[in-house]
């Protein structure tokens, strides 16, 4: 019989240069689904990869004196960047794709000429609002205080030519995708989609910028660059093989069984996504699934905010396998959940600690204490005593799969922890060392008690196996529990280990944490984190001489307006300012600033300029006045940062 397919994926993440525990949660989630269904047979295509287009990435790459491309590969594939991550985590993803790889270059390019021939796509001017860190447009009324509704940032106004895709020609059938079906789930997703949406009236999405260059080139207009979410959201289908030849799945996996998504990209997800699959004629992906936020001190974890939680640290504190049963067991996964060191320590002494390792321990031990580490042949029963035990066995297993089709991962790991704390109420029930006392008579119940608890374990590693891979793994070879008896067919039955059962004692999976010194441990970690992102700044030493009042009031300080700004050809440091002082006349102003600031960014800001200094030429055009910026020293090179004003202060106003 062929394996029933099952398609899986994950966002695929911006490469940040600063990765936190809310990175890793959704990845997690993503991977113990992929084991799981791989667990009960399926023929898995499990999908992630990294999101390197993009406006903020060619700034940031800017900002670092590297290549945009050069920026991305050090945070991929760099020391600690989110491959390394991955491998940490213990991630089992099948394929990783990169928005720069060559063969999801191409397709793009085909995709989006596709949407251009279907007539969904047409060239126009785009003016509203952009937020750059989340890649998103947004109309006046769509916008919260002013910010982005979705980061809570500022945006600011766009205006350039662009092409649009004909987004409002799908809305009905957008709308009737998410009332009617159960595409998007939780519920409450349909209702923040289709309220704040499509009710309001959908309207054509800006599909290409020219405000930049670090994008796919739309090959039949080159001054175009792709929208970073268009490229973004084909990767689904490109790393399958869609319009490329790298590789040949599409036919096989397409469509996917579930996307997993943060709740903030849920709008490109289930609206754009099934837009743009529409128009190409292609299926749509059976389900669209967003999960909710890891919250710190009440916000969205967020390298913007400081509020970081480093998942490197916290793996190797507690461990892979601790870190990832966490994540899932603590937090309902369509719900946000607050992250907190004190709750990761409790769970791990509670749930793995006391409850599974202790369970382990004292049962491998008593075997091995009692038995030689072999159960008899002839083991005697008590039905009463044993009866709600192993029928929790027997039926676990159905419960657990009830849960994990649902993708509710929490409940999952309740149904067997269920059990594992009825087994521990058994040992004392049961009292194995006062049986132990007459083995004569008492030796058949003993090796009963014991196998019984075996049998606990046995089926209980087989399920925990999607969430904690390897302390699964030991404890199934600790029970000894061979390939038959660790499979997904045996959990769904009591006695799959033979009576005769040899276990093997093992070191404690989960010892307790010492609270407080983990707590301490943490805390010097954050605070060495802290100082060592820390520029390496030298600052030039205050000088001795003083200066009279009278001397320094000579100088006239103004707020100036910058009207204009542009780069002086054959010079790679001077900048020309067209300013607004306040006179009604243009004042022009050169500063030596260009590696630090792009010309287009600088236009309508407000800054301070000293503006009776004496006329100078530099290379051949007058200068009159001098912007005033700070100077430092970072890693044995001269910074520069202009003074940036609060624009309510007028142009011409004095500095005082």
């Amino acid at each position: 019989m062929e394996k029933k397919r099952f398609y899986i994926t994950t966002p695929i993440y911006y490469p940040s240069d600063k990765l936190h525990i809310g990175h890793t949660y959704c990845t997690v989630a993503t991977d113990a689904m992929a084991r799981y269904k791989r667990l009960t047979g399926c023929d898995v295509m499990f999908l992630t990869g990294t999101d390197e287009h993009g406006q903020k990435i060619e700034d940031k790459a800017r900002e670092a004196g590297v290549t945009p491309q050069q920026f991305v590969d050090h945070i991929v594939t760099g020391p600690r960047g989110i491959l390394d991550l991955w491998k940490l985590m213990n991630i089992s993803n099948d394929r990783f794709i990169r928005t720069t790889d060559g063969y999801h270059v191409s397709a793009i390019q085909k995709i989006f000429r596709k949407l251009y021939d279907n007539g969904d796509i047409y060239k126009g001017k785009y003016v509203g609002k952009y937020c750059k860190p989340c890649e998103s447009f947004w109309t006046e009324s769509q916008l919260v205080d002013g910010k982005c509704p979705d980061c809570g940032r500022e945006v600011a106004d766009a205006e350039e030519e662009a092409y649009f895709f004909r987004l409002s020609k799908y809305a009905e059938r957008v709308r009737h995708l998410l009332e009617d079906t159960d595409f998007l789930e939780p519920r409450s997703r349909v209702h923040e989609m289709v309220n704040n949406f499509i009710k309001p009236g959908l309207e054509d999405l800006c599909v290409s910028r020219t405000s930049f260059t670090w994008g796919i080139p739309v090959d039949f207009d080159p001054g175009h660059v792709v929208y970073v979410w268009v490229d973004a959201l084909s990767n689904y289908i490109t790393a399958l093989g869609y319009e490329n030849n790298q590789y040949d799945d599409y036919g096989k996996f397409w469509p996917a069984d579930v996307h997993f998504v943060g709740k903030e990209i849920v709008r490109f997800h289930s609206i754009i996504w099934p837009a743009m699959l529409m128009s190409l004629g292609e299926p749509l992906p059976k389900k669209v699934f967003g999960h909710g936020w890891l919250l710190l001190d009440g916000g969205k974890m967020s390298k913007s905010k400081g509020n970081v939680v480093d998942p490197y640290i916290l793996a190797e504190l507690f461990g892979v396998d601790a870190l990832r049963f966490f994540l899932l067991r603590t937090f309902p996964f369509g719900s946000d959940g607050n992250f907190s060191n004190e709750a990761l320590i409790q769970t791990i002494n509670v749930d793995l600690a006391n409850d599974l390792g202790n369970l382990l321990s004292r049962t491998v031990s008593m075997a091995g204490k009692y038995f030689d580490g072999q159960l008899p042949a002839v083991q005697a029963g008590d039905e009463e005593k044993d009866a709600e035990l192993t029928g929790m066995i027997s039926t676990l297993r159905d419960r657990y799969e009830e849960q994990m089709e649902k993708f509710a991962f929490q409940n999952a790991l309740a149904e067997i922890f269920k059990v594992i704390d009825r087994a521990n109420k058994y040992i004392d029930e049961n009292a194995p060392w006062a049986l132990a006392k007459d083995m004569e008579t008492n030796g058949p119940r003993l090796g009963r008690v014991l196998y019984n608890l075996l049998e606990v374990l046995r089926i209980s590693a087989i399920l925990l196996t999607p969430f904690i891979p390897e302390s699964a793994a030991e404890v199934l070879r600790q029970v000894g529990a061979d390939a038959s008896a660790s499979s997904w067919e045996s959990a769904a039955r009591y006695g799959g280990l033979p009576e005769t059962v040899t276990v093997v004692r093992g070191e404690n999976l989960f010892p307790r944490v010492d609270a407080e010194q983990a707590l301490e441990q943490l805390e010097q970690a954050a605070e060495a984190a802290r100082k060592a992102a820390l520029p390496d700044l030298e600052i030039e030493p205050q000088l001795p001489e003083k200066v009279d009042f009278e001397t320094f009031s000579k100088s006239d300080f103004r707020a100036v307006k910058v009207k204009d700004c542009q780069a002086v050809k054959k010079s790679a440091k001077l900048l020309k300012f067209t300013l607004d002082d306040g006179t009604g006349t243009d004042r022009q102003i050169l500063s030596g600033i260009a590696k630090w600031y792009r010309p287009e960014d600088l236009i309508g800001k407000t800054l301070m300029a000293i503006v009776n200094l004496p006329p100078r030429k530099m290379m051949g055009q007058e200068s009159n006045g001098m912007l005033i910026s700070a100077v430092h020293t970072e890693k044995g090179e001269e910074c520069l940062h202009l003074l940036i004003l609060d624009d309510a202060i007028p142009a011409g106003a004095k500095m005082c």
